[in-house]
Formats: C-alpha cells, sequence, structure tokens
C-alpha cells in the first residue's frame, strides 16, 4: 500500500487554503478601513457596518454607553446567518461564519490600535475608506466568501420581492444612510454615499479586472481581407460570424476580434485602409481567459 504525503508547497496552493487565505487578508483590509478612515468620522457606508456606526454614536450620545460595534456586526450578522442556513449550501455557510467572526475579531483588534485618519478632510476619508474596504470586500468575494450583512439581506428579500440582489442591496444602503442623515445630519450621510459608491466601484474592478482589452465586431464586404489583416498583420485570433441585416433580410459576416488597448489604433487602420465604409463596434472587456490572453485560472 503506497500512502502519498502532500508536500508543503502543494498544501498551499490547494484551493481551500487560498480561498482562505485571501478572505483573511480582505476581512483585515475591510476592518482596517472601517476603523482607520469611516468609523471615526461617524461616516456611515451602508450595510451593516453602517447600521453599526449609528447606532453606536446615537447610544452614545443618548444613554452614554458604548456598545462595541464590532459586537453589534456579529449580533446582526448572526441572526441574519441563521435565517439563511436552511436556503444555502453548508460551503456558503462555513464561509460566511468565518466572514462574519473574522470581520468582527478585525474591527474589534484594529480599534485598538488604528489611528484615525481623515479626520481633517472628510471628503478623503470617504474615499480611501470606501475603496480600501471595498478592496476588503472585493477579496473575500473572490474567494467564494462573503462578510454577512447586506449580502444575506438581499439574497433573503430576493425571494419574496420582484427584485434583483444588486437592486435590494442599493435599497438596503440607502436606507442606512437615510438613517444616518437623520442621526449625523445631511453632510456626514452624503460623504457615506460618497463611500459606497467608491466600494462599490472598487469591488467591481477586484472582481471583473480593469478594463484593458476591447471587443472589436466588423461588419464589411471585404471581410476576408479583413480578417487575413488581422490574422497576418497584427498577428491575432479573430472569429467569423453570421449576421442577418434586420432592415434589408441580407445575410453578411461579421468579424469579432479581441485585442488589448494599444493595438486598437493599428486595428483601424488596417479596416480604413482596406474598407473605409466597414462598421466597426469596439467595447470593453473586463477579461479575457484563453490563447493569447491570461491562462484559465486552477
Amino acid at each position: 500500500m503506497v500512502t502519498r504525503t502532500l508536500s508543503p508547497v502543494r498544501v498551499l496552493k490547494a484551493r481551500p487554503v487560498r480561498d482562505y487565505a485571501l478572505m483573511t487578508a480582505g476581512l483585515a483590509l475591510t476592518a482596517f478601513g472601517l476603523d482607520a478612515f469611516l468609523i471615526p468620522n461617524r461616516i456611515a457606508a451602508g450595510g451593516v457596518s453602517g447600521l453599526a456606526t449609528v447606532i453606536y454614536y446615537t447610544l452614545r450620545e443618548l444613554a452614554r454607553f458604548d456598545l462595541s460595534i464590532a459586537l453589534q456586526v456579529f449580533l446582526m450578522n448572526a441572526v441574519l446567518l441563521v435565517v439563511a442556513a436552511s436556503q444555502r449550501g453548508l460551503t456558503y455557510v462555513a464561509k460566511t461564519i468565518y466572514g462574519i467572526i473574522g470581520l468582527s475579531l478585525f474591527i474589534e483588534l484594529f480599534a485598538r490600535f488604528n489611528p484615525i485618519v481623515g479626520s481633517e478632510d472628510l471628503l478623503l476619508a470617504a474615499l480611501y475608506g470606501g475603496a480600501i474596504s471595498g478592496l476588503g470586500v472585493g477579496l473575500v468575494f473572490k474567494a467564494g466568501g462573503n462578510t454577512g450583512g447586506t449580502d444575506i439581506v438581499a439574497q433573503l428579500l430576493s425571494r419574496r420581492f420582484p427584485l434583483g440582489v444588486g437592486q435590494i442591496m442599493l435599497a438596503v444602503d440607502a436606507a442606512v444612510t437615510l438613517l444616518a442623515a437623520i442621526a449625523f445630519g445631511p453632510v456626514l450621510a452624503m460623504y457615506g454615499a460618497v463611500a459606497i459608491f467608491v466600494g462599490s466601484a472598487t469591488i467591481d474592478v477586484v472582481l471583473e479586472g480593469i478594463s484593458v482589452e476591447k471587443a472589436v465586431f466588423i461588419i464589411s464586404d471585404e471581410h476576408d481581407s479583413i480578417a487575413q489583416a488581422v490574422v497576418h498583420e497584427m498577428g491575432r485570433g479573430a472569429t467569423s460570424l453570421q449576421a442577418t441585416g434586420v432592415w434589408t433580410g441580407e445575410e453578411r459576416k461579421m468579424l469579432f476580434v479581441v485585442l488589448s488597448r494599444n493595438e486598437i489604433d493599428s486595428l483601424k487602420r488596417v479596416v480604413a485602409t482596406i474598407d473605409p465604409t466597414a462598421m466597426v463596434v469596439i467595447s470593453d472587456v473586463h477579461e479575457t481567459i484563453g490563447e493569447g490572453f491570461k491562462s484559465m485560472p486552477g
């Protein structure tokens, strides 16, 4: 009987290890963004953390009672997770529990040691706090986990109402922003809205990548000549598609090409030289996987 032992390198490359390492880094970044920029400056950037910020300062001012934000985040998420546990699989629940506990612990830890940044310029605090926490949440999402809160609420409500998850998350964040406006005033609430926008945009960049490639559709009577020029002169692959004009009913060939941004001008010159009347449609591509681009992740 042969027993196999896993080397430390193979263990580190294993998908679960990578996922939880990425989640841990993301949770730490999220907590740092909250503790250094948002929470101490009363910027409620939506979600459970934003609601906890509103409750914390409201109780502190009205009842002179400090209710730990980390404890609030943990308790709110724990209640939501219990409700959601019956609707999702075991893997989702395990990573969600890790995300909830990890975020709460990091918030409590960094609250004790973090410097408070941006108190002299709340716009910078909102921008950097939103970007850093958004980067952290994006890394958590990329690892297949989540930090609880708005994500769970949106998934629960989307089963009961004819709305998408994104629409519900926006509505929940808007409700938290409204509460922040009542508790802290409209100016701080607007800074919170800025942080929400920046955080959402940062999450999209982490998950989809920065647009560095372009997808080009070319409709031309000189289809074959353009295709040969793309392949032989530019060294790029191309795909021929069959298209039909709706107005004329005429069948025509359409060329589909994916290339980098710095190759767009070269492609335009090629098309203009061969067929100046061609129709060229150019759109952004956030990520391209396959031959000539990045390899498929393992």
